[in-house]
């Protein structure tokens, strides 16, 4: 039997091993109801179930009066002030915002500009790789996938860390950390360029980052083969990093954070958790699901009235069109019920891009399916609270318009959290909290073993 028939024999009893597994691991869902256990650490009005707290960002969407739960558009707040006063601030300075608001959640103030000037200049220092790890790492095996490429480079960079990569000192974890905070953008861009040089047989242009740059701007310059671009272009992904950049301590990554560096193991590890956490499709592949679904509207519709994509948002939700899965992607969010301020601030900057890269029609496309869409889910379905736009439903076509293909998208979200990261990953360490375990009740019945030979089908 040769090597390829034997692998797929094996393939077939895998399945079948695989139905076996699956079956043995379903729990009655009425056992959560009796031992009131929260799925998903929520309750059923998608309340999430208190584990920890953090100084580092809040979020409000509802207030409680004579008990009764009343939804109130959405608010943040970084380091307890709000993100409408953050992007306010450099906008109207003129001036780009990521690594002002990633000192923000790190340090929890605002810099003064000798402390930005210094924050900038180490950043700066920090943007590089170490020698030959492009070649070495980087293009020896491309991956299809840059979340796969992001998780397998930090882990390799612990072997380059020249310092002892296990100290959990926070002056080591904060090095270490701002240096993968400078880093992630050459391990999303390069990944990429390989990739699309090894699969596509692109020619392969690798610039050097700028160390007089932002994040935003040395995204933009590693990606174009020019390494050309346009103040409003960089502009509006600087903003789309501050407003990815963190979202309180409950998101499945951050929390992963907190769950990975309370065992006390060491950054590039827990980074790479939360790397892999982001890389599922429920965490941060909205924005491509988004991105994905207006493609298919504008396939099938020939017109965009409001009754034709009322009508074809219904089909989505009947699983009749697109992916068949029932969801209109950009819509609601597990927090926000009224508004998402993210998705609020985003929009006007949005529609100044769209002008300016001649994306018009598709951005009033974009504002009929936000107004619509809610109003389709409301008649479909019984809803606890609002549906709105998240700042999913925006990002993904900013992404498009900057020419950021779709590979990089979840990428550029992981660039802006690892300011997030950092600093759930400090406090976490900082208040040396014992190890994140919580508890799960057993449900099996108990059996009796039974010897191999007396044992049947």
């Amino acid at each position: 039997m040769d090597l390829k028939t034997e692998f797929n024999k094996i393939c077939v009893s895998i399945e079948n091993l695989a139905e076996i597994a699956r079956k043995s691991t379903i729990i009655d869902s009425l056992y959560y109801e009796k031992m009131d256990v929260k799925r998903g650490l929520r309750d059923v009005n998608g309340k999430g179930v208190v584990a920890g707290l953090t100084e580092i960002s809040e979020i409000i969407s509802k207030k409680e009066e004579n008990g009764v739960i009343i939804p109130l558009d959405g608010r943040l707040y970084y380091r307890g002030i709000l993100i409408e006063k953050i992007v306010d601030g450099f906008v109207k300075e003129e001036r780009f915002g990521f690594e002002e608001t990633a000192y923000l959640l790190i340090f929890g103030k605002l810099p003064t500009i000798a402390e930005l000037t210094e924050f900038n200049e180490i950043l700066g220092v920090f943007r590089r790789l170490p020698l030959n790890f492009v070649r070495d790492v980087t293009m020896k095996k491309p991956s299809v996938d840059m979340m796969n490429v992001l998780q397998r480079s930090v882990l390799t960079l612990y072997a380059y860390d020249e310092c002892n990569p296990d100290d959990v000192s926070v002056p080591n974890v904060l090095r270490q950390c701002l240096q993968l905070l400078s880093q992630m953008p050459l391990l999303s861009v390069y990944g990429y360029q390989v990739y699309k040089h090894y699969y596509d047989e692109e020619s392969l242009i690798i610039h050097k980052p700028d160390p007089t740059l932002g994040t935003a701007e040395n995204t933009l310059r590693l990606l174009r083969p020019s390494g050309e671009f346009s103040h409003l272009e960089a502009k509006i992904l600087d903003l789309c990093y501050v407003l990815h950049a963190e979202h309180g301590g409950g998101n499945n990554s951050t929390f992963t954070t907190h769950v990975v560096s309370s065992s006390g193991t060491d950054t590039y590890s827990a980074v790479a958790a939360s790397l892999g956490s982001l890389k599922g499709p429920k965490h941060g592949g909205a924005n491509v699901k988004v991105v994905k679904m207006i493609e298919d509207i504008k396939t099938n519709l020939t017109n965009y009235s409001d009754s034709s994509i009322r009508n074809y948002l219904m089909q989505i939700l009947n699983k009749e069109v697109f992916d068949k899965q029932g969801l209109i992607y950009g819509m609601g969010h597990a927090v926000y019920s009224i508004s998402d301020p993210r998705a609020t601030i985003f929009r006007s900057f949005v529609k100044e891009l769209a002008i300016a890269k001649d994306f018009g029609d598709d951005f009033e496309l974009y504002q009929k399916i936000e107004r619509l869409a809610p109003e389709v889910i409301a008649d479909k379905r019984k809803i606890y609270k609002g549906v709105n736009a998240n700042v999913d439903f925006y990002s993904g076509f900013v992404y498009n318009m900057l020419g950021l293909p779709t590979e990089l998208f979840t990428p550029a979200f992981a660039i802006a959290r690892m300011a997030g990261w950092t600093a759930h990953r400090i406090e976490e360490i900082s208040n040396n909290g014992k190890i994140i375990r919580p508890a799960y009740e057993a449900v099996a019945e108990h059996k009796e073993y039974v010897n191999l030979s007396e044992r049947k089908i």
